[in-house]
């Protein structure tokens, strides 16, 4: 187990509201300027279910904290500890688990933004590089709209080696990338599953994609030639997720040298 993350601000109303759903909250505070919506009303709902008192405060107080585009609410959150990369071996998954890997994700929007895609896809852990890599910044959770605050994550020095200790458990390694000859289309792979997305530019390191038991692509209709690592990651998690695996795994594909990934360089907005 990780240390225990410090305490952070964080604001906007989704991300506040899933931060008291989670537990994570300490304290909310709402501007005594905010108007009424569904969002506010959320936010004020998982507060009384959770016992949590909310401050109603000045907007400057809140501004005072420093967090982006805060919508007048903010909480006072304690991240849940990082898992380290023993955790990899002793963790309970179930025999239809999807984790995600993250190589060298270093935008904390993109962080956010496959996070968010990993928890609603319904993936069992979040796996990332614990240098060159988004921290869980404030940002980070908001713009994982408050699901790094629920999703198991593990931050390892090593990648490949992380990726071994889940092969060792029976997980296939499957790595998106543009060059790959298989695509999402192909029969889903087996459970359980592990998905890896590679950096905003550079896509998978060479020793992480040596690592893949197999890589596909996303077929492109348009004209952009790529995505980038979020939203990759998330047409692929439900690609896969939303289907069940059918047969046995295809044979791995030879993993070439290359650097070549589905991302490109540029940030995941807060959808």
């Amino acid at each position: 187990m990780g240390e225990r993350a410090p305490q952070a601000s964080i604001g906007g109303r989704r991300a506040v509201a899933e931060a008291i759903r989670a537990g994570r909250a300490r304290a909310v505070m709402v501007a005594r300027e905010a108007k009424r919506s569904p969002g506010l009303d959320q936010v004020l709902e998982a507060a009384r279910a959770a016992g949590i008192s909310v401050e109603e405060v000045p907007r400057s107080r809140i501004d005072a904290l420093g967090v982006e585009n805060h919508q007048e609410v903010a909480a006072v959150v304690r991240p849940p500890p990082d898992l380290d990369e023993r955790a990899l071996s002793h963790f309970e998954f179930a025999a239809d688990a999807i984790v995600v890997l993250l190589d060298g994700v270093t935008d904390p929007q993109n962080l956010g933004a496959a996070a968010r895609a990993a928890e609603a896809a319904g993936a069992a852990m979040l796996v990332t590089r614990t240098r060159r890599a988004a921290p869980v910044s404030p940002t980070a959770i908001r713009a994982s709209a408050g699901a790094l605050l629920h999703l198991p994550h593990a931050r390892v020095a090593n990648l490949p080696r992380a990726i071994d200790r889940l092969k060792e458990r029976g997980f296939l390694a499957v790595g998106l990338d543009e060059t790959a000859t298989r695509t999402i289309h192909d029969p889903a792979p087996p459970r359980p599953l592990l998905l890896i997305a590679g950096s905003e530019g550079a896509g998978m390191s060479r020793l992480v994609r040596a690592a893949c038991d197999e890589v596909v692509s996303i077929p492109m209709a348009g004209r952009v030639g790529s995505l980038n690592a979020a939203a990759a990651l998330a047409v692929a998690l439900f690609a896969f997720a939303l289907r069940p695996p059918e047969g046995p795994p295809a044979p791995a594909e030879k993993v070439r040298s290359t650097h070549a990934g589905v991302a490109q360089s540029g940030s995941a907005s807060d959808l």
